[in-house]
């Protein structure tokens, strides 16, 4: 995330949380009332959400990601929703991001990485967009 991203984030948050492992994380520069960074040397989400609640009163949490940390949330089982929106548009290649990236399931003892969900709602958006909503059940 760049310093603009950061303060685009601050101003439209009442509290801006950021955890990075980056100790020149341009969110440093940032002199921001509502900005807070939890530093991590090494990235742990359990300890991350611990922290959230136990410093911030974190109750919920909506994770706006990419698809590696999206594979971090998921194999720690970390998710109890999902809510994904569908775009009209087909973009191909494996060095493409998808929605969960990360390491791959390569073996029969790896399934338990699996999350299986559960459909909640189905919306038709404008301009042939699909919101899809699921509770992850295991």
């Amino acid at each position: 995330m760049t310093e603009h991203g950061v303060t685009y984030f601050c101003r439209k948050s009442k509290v801006f949380v950021l955890i990075t492992s980056n100790k020149e994380h341009p969110a440093y520069n940032i002199k921001e009332k509502n900005l807070h960074i939890i530093f991590q040397e090494e990235l742990s989400l359990e300890d991350a959400l611990h922290e959230l609640k136990s410093l911030y009163g974190c109750e919920k949490l909506t994770i706006q990601s990419g698809g590696t940390v999206n594979g971090l949330f998921l194999r720690e089982k970390l998710f109890d929703y999902i809510d994904v929106v569908v775009a009209p548009v087909l973009i191909g290649g494996k060095e493409t991001a998808s929605l969960i990236d990360g390491s791959s399931i390569t073996s029969e003892n790896e399934l338990s990485g699996l999350s299986v969900l559960k459909l909640i709602d189905c919306t038709i958006l404008n301009v042939s967009y699909i919101r899809v909503r699921y509770q992850v059940i295991s």
